[in-house]
């Protein structure tokens, strides 16, 4: 039955029953963790014959030793590889260490402290900078911004992506607006899929915002499907040429939901005129990255056929837990009223709105009798969701029993708040 069509004496009944099964939960002195999206300990085994792949043999295919200093722009072999799962050339990628998160603040502080095209055009000579944020988006996108003082201007997320619109109208108004963040293909937490039309779009803002704007594309989770009709992701490399718009978007992605999350590759795609700027910047701070693993992913994973094949393995993993996740929320909660779900075709969470107001409050249920979530308004700026809705759930890391336990409890936790909140409304 709907919330809103439950009688009083019925909703009275039903928050016993509830408290109940809560005060049953407490007892069991659960241990669950449903809080970051990691990678499980079977799907960083897939990819343990990393670990001697070169077998002594250290030369990259132009003859490099990659035991040696040098190489900051990383293995031609590598950028190739990678250049091709975000749609850059070769000679439009750069390949770094294990962190595309590093490779992100990287960009940010050389364009807000040294200027992307010298000195004179740093953000910081300007009195406010600002960054458009589409929310619910990635906590850790929020904390540079914040970390730099950087103010975010939060924009809806769409199914279609952000609203363009509204992004549109923003950076036309005003122009100390210096950036937006994305992630464009199974956004962390919604899962959605930006639509060709949003992604020619954004490819475009930097002819209409004010100057050195840039597009932070963090297409963390390009590869990363559940099931084979999951929607593909227009190339904005693309239509970047043919605004002729490339310096002013900067692309970015890793292994580390791929391999090993803490040893991987990360990478990043841009102009070449970009890349050697960012790359004088860099070679302040280091002589090189780490090639030996580079060619060690390249050893491994060989093409884009071979990352697809060995993605087949990550989901055929992790798809039973979601799936697990979303039958509990379509059984329990389904047509009640009491929540909205996404159910994505890839990446790496689902987002889940309870009513407003209750966020909060289903995360303290939840907490109190051992099942730990993701933060209530983690997934806006500033950690503040002013309709205290939404709750991302992050069920890959989790065995598969815990997953499970784990959404029985928070569909308990979700109702108990929803009839709490709705017998307060009938009362009052």
């Amino acid at each position: 039955m709907h919330i809103e069509q439950a009688s009083e004496s019925e909703l009275k009944t039903r928050l016993e029953e509830l408290y109940a099964s809560y005060d049953q939960l407490a007892e069991r002195k659960l241990a669950l963790d449903l809080t970051r999206g990691k990678p499980g300990v079977e799907q960083v085994s897939l990819s343990d014959s990393l670990d001697g792949v070169l077998a002594g043999d250290y030369r990259a295919a132009d003859g490099t030793d990659v035991r040696n200093y040098g190489g900051l722009d990383g293995l031609a072999e590598a950028r190739a590889l990678f250049g091709a799962l975000i749609g850059t050339t070769p000679e439009e990628t750069l390949v770094g260490g294990n962190s595309s998160l590093t490779l992100m603040y990287q960009v940010v502080d050389f364009a807000m402290n040294e200027g992307l095209r010298g000195e004179d055009t740093a953000w910081a000579l300007n009195d406010s900078i600002k960054f458009l944020c589409p929310v619910p988006g990635y906590d850790r996108h929020f904390s540079i911004c914040e970390y730099m003082h950087i103010e975010m201007i939060p924009v809806p997320l769409l199914e279609s992506g952000p609203d363009m619109d509204e992004v549109e109208k923003l950076v036309k108004a005003d122009p100390s607006i210096k950036g937006i963040w994305c992630v464009p293909r199974f956004s962390n937490p919604t899962g959605t899929v930006y639509s060709d039309d949003t992604v020619e779009r954004i490819a475009r803002l930097p002819q209409i915002a004010g100057d050195h704007f840039i597009v932070m594309w963090d297409n963390a989770y390009a590869v990363h499907t559940l099931y084979d009709d999951a929607p593909a992701l227009a190339p904005i490399s693309e239509y970047c040429r043919k605004y002729d718009t490339m310096d002013g978007v900067f692309q970015f992605g890793s292994t580390s939901k791929i391999t090993f999350a803490g040893a991987g590759v990360s990478f990043i795609g841009s102009s070449e005129r970009n890349l050697s700027t960012l790359k004088a910047h860099l070679a302040f701070q280091t002589i090189g990255p780490d090639k030996v693993n580079q060619l060690r992913h390249v050893r491994f994973l060989k093409d884009s056929a071979g990352v697809t094949e060995h993605m087949e393995k990550h989901a055929a993993l992790i798809r039973p837990r979601f799936e697990a996740v979303l039958d509990t929320l379509d059984r329990e909660l389904g047509g009640t009223g009491m929540g909205e779900w996404t159910a994505p075709r890839g990446g790496y969470f689902v987002s889940f709105d309870t009513r407003p107001g209750l966020a909060q409050e289903v995360v303290d249920l939840a907490g109190n009798i051992g099942v730990k979530l993701t933060p209530a308004g983690a997934t806006f700026p500033y950690g503040k969701d002013e309709a205290d809705r939404n709750i991302r759930l992050a069920p890959t890391f989790p065995s598969a029993a815990d997953v499970q336990a784990s959404v029985d409890a928070f569909v308990v936790c979700v109702k108990l708040a929803s009839v709490k909140q709705r017998l307060a409304e009938l009362e009052g």
